[in-house]
């Protein structure tokens, strides 16, 4: 979730009313919650084995603040209930503002690096030099030596060169190396990039609203044999829009599902191809409602064109 879903919710609000003091108080019993429930589901990446949970952050916006103490413990109570939860997986970028400070300060202040999957980008198209001095300065802004995952951002080139990016991995900069895309236009060139470049990870906006990536980029991704993180799992807070007000239909129960976001998540992962999703997060108690989407029942194939068609009716 991210702030600008402040009035499309149709969440559970596990501290509704609780004032600065109360969330505090509050803080310990929401971990304790998230190691309680139990583990959330765990995939594959595809080119190591290493299991990856599903459900992950994305840190866009909301991690982009400076000298807002209630801000930052409000992250720090969120990294707490992922790893508390057993996910791992954050991804930022230096084009996120004050993003990967934020996290780098965080991470630092929990003393949880060993504990998650740190993943940020440097630009695509940038020169040579230019990606080293990215590089340098995530590190320095993460404080972090070696990042779980880099990736080239908002891939558009079909001739694009991502020798740099494997020689990182070579020298352990990183262990992984991916692409990422949030926009439609960009999917002729992913397609060439994948095929040819056989990427490590490979991010992409999808969501049950919008499915291009499905038919389009998802096949590919498991052909060439690439882990896949969705972005973008709301549809920018549009699928929260057009639910609100809505009771969940009754096939929400068989998925496990209790909100709309888990409805939306358990959609996204239970497709084979993907990975991972991010949504962003900024809450303590939306953190324990994604978590949710990863334990339990997930939808079959059958389930998911009942999903689907749910959702095209609603136009």
């Amino acid at each position: 979730m991210t702030a600008f879903d402040l009035d499309a919710l149709s969440r559970r609000n596990l501290i509704a009313g609780a004032g600065a003091a109360g969330l505090a108080a509050t803080l310990p019993s929401l971990a304790s919650a998230a190691a309680a429930a139990g583990p959330i589901l765990t995939k594959p990446i595809p080119v190591s084995g290493e299991r990856m949970p599903v459900i992950g952050i994305g840190t866009a916006i909301i991690f982009d603040f400076q000298n807002d103490p209630a801000k930052l413990a409000e992250r720090k109570a969120v990294v707490t209930n992922m790893v508390a939860g057993g996910a791992k997986l954050i991804d930022t970028a230096p084009s996120y503002g004050n993003a990967e400070v934020i996290v780098g300060e965080v991470v630092a202040d929990l003393k949880v690096r060993d504990k998650l999957f740190l993943a940020t980008k440097v630009p695509a198209q940038a020169a040579r030099d230019t990606k080293e001095a990215s590089l340098a300065a995530s590190q320095q802004r993460m404080r972090t030596d070696r990042f779980d995952l880099m990736q080239a951002w908002n891939v558009s080139d079909a001739n694009l060169d991502l020798t740099q990016l494997r020689e990182w991995k070579a020298a352990g900069k990183c262990r992984y190396w991916g692409i990422t895309s949030s926009f439609d236009t960009a999917y002729p060139a992913l397609i060439q990039v994948l095929r040819r470049e056989r990427p490590d990870f490979f991010q992409i906006n999808y969501s049950l609203g919008d499915r291009d990536a499905e038919a389009q980029l998802l096949p590919v991704a498991q052909e060439v044999g690439c882990a896949v993180l969705t972005n973008l799992p709301f549809g920018r807070n549009s699928l929260f829009a057009k639910t609100r007000g809505m009771a969940l239909p009754g096939w929400a129960a068989e998925i496990g599902a209790t909100s709309w976001a888990q409805v939306f998540l358990k959609f996204l992962v239970s497709h084979p191809a993907v990975t991972a999703v991010i949504p962003g997060t900024d809450k303590p108690e939306y953190m324990l409602d994604n978590l949710a989407a990863g334990r339990g029942p997930m939808p079959d194939a059958a389930m998911r064109r009942r999903m689907v068609e749910w959702w095209t009716s609603l136009a």
